[in-house]
């Protein structure tokens, strides 16, 4: 019995191991709820479950930069509440100031150590800027700027291609993601969800051999399969790209 004990005190039951995980950053650009409600529900209306409970952090250094008076004092409660309810999980709160901080603990969150995302570029002069908040997934690709996936993505899988394109030798399965900063490419049954230029990319393109996408995305505009894809689209190989605000799929030869 004595060294039954002995050997469990001296097995190891816990490893601590640093670990790459996709994160979203929800970079707030209003610090207006009510404005920002509006905008997340016009922009994940057709796709209420897009998230499945993934974490998030909430990115305030855009509102410093906006010299937006009333920033200072955000309701981060009722602000987990509202990204709650559109299916993902408010873990932690980077940039902002002291006081910030300080309210956002207070309502349960922690404060991430992470580089600041970039500012997004500024909207050409004929376009009004939008309160829609900005959403990216953050993991960095290889060296060479292409990801590639020789394994099929199964439901709940994500893969981003940050700063790059992403090449997918294998099947794309419902309920699954591929995004990338530039092109995406599926050389199988694209059958998830495909966002292309996720960084605001309006040049990028979607590719597949087999187009069967439950949504497909490009720098923020995207069609769920709510909406059928054209007979000379649907499961063949096709391409998506964008005209104009508008998502155009072309069937490849």
């Amino acid at each position: 019995m004595a060294d039954a004990s002995a050997a469990r005190s001296t097995r190891a039951v816990f490893e601590f191991k640093s670990a790459t995980l996709p994160l979203i950053a929800v970079i707030l650009k209003t610090s207006d709820l009510d404005l920002l409600a509006e905008a997340l529900d016009a922009q994940l209306a057709d796709s209420p479950d897009f998230f499945e409970q993934e974490p998030v952090v909430i990115d305030l250094s855009q509102l410093e930069e906006s010299g937006d008076e009333d920033a200072a004092e955000i309701d981060f409660d009722r602000l987990r509440q509202l990204l709650a309810r559109h299916q993902t999980q408010p873990i932690a709160v980077r940039g902002g100031t002291d006081e910030q901080h300080a309210a956002a603990r207070a309502a349960g969150l922690s404060i991430a150590a992470m580089p600041v995302a970039p500012p997004a570029r500024p909207p050409a002069p004929a376009e009004a800027p939008s309160p829609a908040p900005q959403i990216v997934r953050e993991v960095p690709v290889p060296a060479s700027g292409t990801l590639v996936i020789d394994r099929p993505l199964r439901s709940g899988q994500q893969v981003y291609a940050r700063g790059g394109d992403v090449i997918v030798l294998d099947v794309v399965n419902f309920g699954a993601e591929v995004i990338a900063d530039g092109h995406v490419h599926v050389y199988a049954p694209l059958r998830g969800k495909a966002i292309a230029g996720a960084r605001g990319n309006t040049e990028a393109r979607i590719f597949s051999t087999c187009m069967e996408a439950q949504l497909v995305a490009i720098a923020g505009i995207y069609r769920t399969s709510e909406v059928a894809l054209p007979a000379d689209v649907q499961g063949r190989a096709a391409q998506v790209w964008l005209n104009e605000q508008k998502l155009v799929f072309e069937p490849i030869a």
